[in-house]
């Protein structure tokens, strides 16, 4: 009944006033303002069981059957997850999630040939669709469209610059996790081992997890040098170990990596585990046979649909203000590169 009053007072119809208490973007801002300061002024609150129970009836009842969440990227090829284990089952997740709450997935080119941010604005308007799923950019602080700025928008990831609600895996709890597990088996001294491409989109959150774990267990900002690189090379890789002997590398790299690390320790005649043990932190471990953490691709891409869902169901549009950051722990996987030294 207090919508109805603050409609009644304002000349407005009740639809209105609802939106704008929900600071829905196709309300003028002069109008929400409005509504915003009569709310304040008659005492009004909302009341959170119908509240509950709209969003149930919207969710199982009166959201059309062709309800459609639009997924993009910044990446030239429409699809990027098709090029990429990783992504696709990412995008798996997101579908299967998305299905069970009754919508389906477009793929919408952002990089199509002679697409701008204003014709797709027109596409997405057309088609009604309101909420977007966001795989990133392969170059990191990149911008969302401003045109773009009314649509619910979740994007997984680090790598849009804009501030979006978004999911990404734990990437500082990662490292450290594994480094505690290295540290309880008996290693003391773990090198790192990083690839540049990971300590970029992980917003420098391995390194700061490492040097932190060492300054926490020993007292000194680092044990040795991290050796950051961009591909897995023999010689570099050798000479790094020969001049501070590890007796635990963590390998921190794209999973295509994996295989050109177990030739280069191969090639210095180093025996895994009983040389040297190895503990990668990677996106996908698959047969590789080392021990590590693995990313949860199934969570993030599940959340990351039911973000976006609340944000459809809550009526909240726009880039927020104050964005949610959803951190997915990795899962560690055992293979045979670690042993226990105590």
């Amino acid at each position: 009944m207090s919508v109805r009053k603050i409609a009644a007072r304002l000349d407005l119809s009740p639809s209105t006033v609802s939106l704008a208490l929900r600071s829905c973007p196709k309300i003028s801002a002069a109008t929400r303002e409005k509504v915003m300061k009569e709310a304040d002024r008659i005492g009004y609150r909302p009341n959170a069981k119908l509240n509950e129970l709209m969003s149930h009836l919207r969710l199982n009842g009166t959201r059309p059957s062709e309800a459609c969440f639009g997924v993009v990227s910044f990446y030239e090829t429409l699809r990027p997850w098709e090029g990429s284990r990783h992504l696709s089952l990412i995008y798996e997740a997101m579908k299967e999630r998305a299905e069970s709450l009754g919508y389906r997935l477009e793929s919408l080119g952002l990089k199509a040939p002679g697409m701008s941010p204003a014709r797709f604005r027109s596409v997405l308007d057309t088609r009604g669709i309101q909420g977007l799923l966001c795989f990133g950019s392969p170059e990191v602080d990149q911008e969302f469209p401003s045109e773009l700025d009314h649509y619910a928008i979740v994007t997984q990831g680090l790598s849009i610059k804009t501030p979006l609600h978004r999911v990404t895996s734990n990437f500082y709890k990662d490292l450290y996790e594994t480094l505690d597990r290295l540290f309880e088996m008996g290693y003391r001294r773990p090198g790192l081992v990083l690839g540049r491409y990971e300590e970029d989109r992980s917003a420098f959150a391995y390194p700061s997890a490492y040097l932190g774990w060492c300054e926490h267990k020993f007292g000194v900002a680092s044990l040795m040098p991290i050796l950051r690189i961009d591909e897995v090379r023999t010689d570099r890789l050798l000479s790094w170990y020969r001049n501070h002997r590890p007796d635990v590398i963590v390998f921190v790299h794209l999973y295509h990596e994996l295989e050109k690390l177990r030739e280069a320790l191969d090639a210095g005649g180093l025996r895994v585990p009983e040389d040297v043990g190895a503990a990668v932190v990677t996106q996908l471990l698959g047969d590789s046979g080392f021990s590590g953490m693995e990313q949860n691709q199934r969570l993030i891409g599940s959340w990351t649909v039911e973000l976006l869902v609340s944000r459809i169901l809550n009526q909240d549009f726009g880039i927020p203000t104050d964005p949610r950051l959803l951190m997915v722990k990795s899962k560690w996987r055992e293979g045979n590169s670690l042993r226990m030294l105590s």
